[in-house]
């Protein structure tokens, strides 16, 4: 975008948009200066810029189109879906905007303002017991759509997950990066959607880029190398024996998805790296008071394993992170742990340095 001497300006998109929807993708892509290491360029592609704040507004619109122009949902008819929180509020906006009613299963271990967002934008939200983890609210949404002839969503196993990523996500990552060469791409994996459609096209477009994925430390299934169990239809069958509970929430449910299988199977990623939760909000809480990025737990563990891929990255390096929603979804969580509603010491003696205007 264009400066002049004096001043910041804009000129409008070109365009007026007819629904909320296509404002969906083309996402920015910024470049780290305080505190990415000297020795490389540090980049991170920010999905808070979509219209519902997150990455999974991209799969959430897709999913409801792809059923639309298949039939497989219905005019007004109610749509179903385990979320661990953005997928939900990506599908809210979607179905706001296009007249579907929304039912979300979750477990009720995740944050309490991810709920108010579904309810705010009119989807009903309900819980499940956290002791059940992702596989409980999972086959709860099965069961509501079953016994009430709603279309699921099948975030997990669905086609529409990762073409969109394929279509949108990896065709802007290379638009943005056709003038320099991207030498690492890092992303964690929730449903697999994000890794399985970039890396689909990189492998082909740009195979000279490594990609990192990441997983956390406690809850590591892809480097447990223990297989899914899966039925017919390549939903689980039961949790992973590997997974246990962990702070990066939209990362890594109980049981490895469906979207996520081709990845592995295709050999999608050159490296598997573990990050701690408290690595994740150490970075996000630097990626804030530093860059002026405001980005969530997973956000921070992703770009907390790219700072540890640049320490053995070449000279001059160009890293690609992806930041997948906005911190503002996390205010109840550890995340702000320290950040008080009221004023501290320091601020209160900076409040008596001058005479007036004192609570």
């Amino acid at each position: 975008m264009p400066f002049s001497n004096e001043i910041f300006t804009t000129s409008g998109r070109g365009v007026l948009y007819d629904s909320i929807t296509k404002t969906v993708g083309n996402t920015p892509i910024v470049k780290l200066n305080r505190i990415s290491p000297e020795h490389v360029n540090m980049y991170v592609k920010v999905e808070a810029f979509n219209p519902a704040a997150s990455v999974k507004d991209r799969l959430a619109l897709n999913i409801i189109e792809a059923a639309e122009r298949s039939g497989a949902l219905r005019p007004g008819q109610t749509v179903v879906e385990a979320t661990s929180g953005n997928t939900g509020i990506g599908l809210a906006m979607v179905c706001a905007a296009k007249g579907y009613p929304l039912v979300v299963t979750m477990a009720d271990s995740f944050s309490i303002e991810r709920r108010k967002l579904m309810r705010f934008l009119g989807a009903k939200v309900v819980l499940t017991p956290r002791s059940q983890k992702g596989f409980g609210m999972y086959q709860k949404a099965k069961e509501l759509a079953k016994a009430n002839s709603w279309f699921l969503a099948r975030q997990f196993e669905t086609s529409a997950n990762a073409d969109i990523h394929a279509a949108t996500t990896a065709q802007e990552i290379l638009a943005d990066f056709s003038d320099i060469k991207l030498d690492y791409f890092v992303t964690g994996y929730g449903t697999g959607g994000t890794i399985a459609g970039v890396a689909r096209v990189m492998r082909q477009k740009s195979p000279e880029t490594k990609i990192i994925l990441s997983e956390p430390a406690n809850a590591a299934l892809l480097t447990s190398n223990h297989a899914q169990d899966r039925n017919e239809d390549g939903e689980p069958v039961a949790s992973h024996p590997h997974w246990e509970p962990h702070p990066i929430q939209g990362w890594t449910p109980d049981f490895i998805p469906l979207v996520l299988q081709e990845a592995i199977d295709g050999g999608f990623y050159d490296n598997l790296l573990k990050v701690s939760g408290s690595e994740g909000m150490i970075m996000a809480k630097q990626l804030a008071s530093k860059e002026g990025i405001f980005t969530g737990i997973s956000g921070g563990a992703s770009l907390a394993v790219a700072m540890e891929v640049a320490k053995s990255a070449p000279e001059a390096s160009n890293i690609l992170c992806m930041l997948a929603d906005t911190g503002e979804r996390y205010l109840s969580t550890p995340l702000f742990d320290g950040i008080e509603e009221e004023m501290s010491e320091d601020e209160i003696a900076l409040s008596k340095s001058t005479p007036g205007y004192q609570l």
